[in-house]
């Protein structure tokens, strides 16, 4: 009974330091959050109010403005912004995970000679910091004409998260028993059958890591955004950036409301797949 009361008093322990450490983490969130539904005065007091009379003033100012010239509001395109971050985004991870699993399951299963050398050639291409790239780049798209276009944007996130889905779903095939694949093979299932029937549902939970963390990197990206969309096209960082200028300074309420709304696809997608995300994070950390 004392060594069960001394498991019980460590387990405590360690769930009291976790969660600070997560409180830690997660109260720059929470104060943007509390931010959101603060008035300007608020917003701006010293010492800060943690207790205040909320408002959603600065969520209906996302979406529409007062207008100067009569006491009428006019609506921002920021249901548009919304718009085009979900589907550049969803639509160049959906792309890039497609192709970099194909592949991701013919470097694992098919190597080539020399094929550690061709895969530290793709992830070179992911190393690279945007902006040593950018002029090429932009180059490249005015004179192609996907400038300011959605499938240009699209392309270019497309390429840069082909990767990354590479490597990391690479590593899922490599866990797999190819033993039981070629046993498939021998009782008449074809490569294509093994590898939608057998080998696909076996890494579901990969699938949707790479998934998330490559959402999270294209959701928030700025500089190619920024340099290569159009007014059409422009996403929510782009359209954030745009908000902090202004004669009367940042309207911080404002700024918090627009990026607490930002958090909430990807807030939805990792909450929808956690338990897939997890499973992933851990695959083949536990053998049995």
């Amino acid at each position: 009974m004392a060594k069960q009361r001394e498991i019980g008093k460590a387990g405590w322990g360690r769930s009291l330091f976790a969660g600070i450490v997560g409180f830690v983490y997660f109260f720059p969130v929470l104060w943007i959050i509390l931010t959101a539904f603060k008035t300007r005065t608020d917003a701006l007091e010293i010492p800060p109010k943690f207790l205040f009379s909320p408002t959603l003033d600065n969520f209906r100012s996302v979406f529409f403005r007062a207008s100067i010239s009569s006491d009428s509001s006019q609506a921002t395109n920021f249901i548009l912004y919304f718009f085009n971050s979900i589907f550049i985004a969803g639509t160049a991870v959906l792309l890039a995970l497609i192709i970099g699993t194909l592949a991701a399951y013919a470097f694992s299963r098919h190597p080539l000679r020399g094929n550690d050398t061709y895969l530290f050639i793709i992830l070179t291409t992911r190393m690279m910091p945007p902006i040593v790239v950018i002029i090429p780049i932009f180059l490249m798209f005015r004179l192609t004409g996907l400038a300011g276009s959605y499938w240009g944007i699209i392309l270019l996130y497309t390429a840069f998260n082909i990767p990354f889905s590479v490597w990391l779903v690479k590593s899922f095939f490599d866990e797999l028993n190819p033993e039981i694949e070629d046993a498939a093979r021998m009782d008449g299932s074809t490569d294509w059958r093994v590898f939608f029937g057998m080998c696909i549902p076996q890494i579901y939970a990969g699938l949707a890591a790479t998934f998330v963390f490559g959402m999270i990197l294209t959701w928030n990206e700025f500089l190619f955004a920024l340099l290569l969309t159009g007014v059409e096209t422009r996403t929510v960082p782009v359209a954030m950036a745009r908000t902090l200028g202004g004669e009367v300074g940042v309207d911080y309420g404002l700024l918090a409301a627009i990026v607490t709304l930002f958090l909430i696809p990807i807030f939805f997608v990792t909450f929808l797949l956690q338990n897939q995300l997890l499973r992933g994070v851990t695959f083949g950390t536990v053998k049995k």
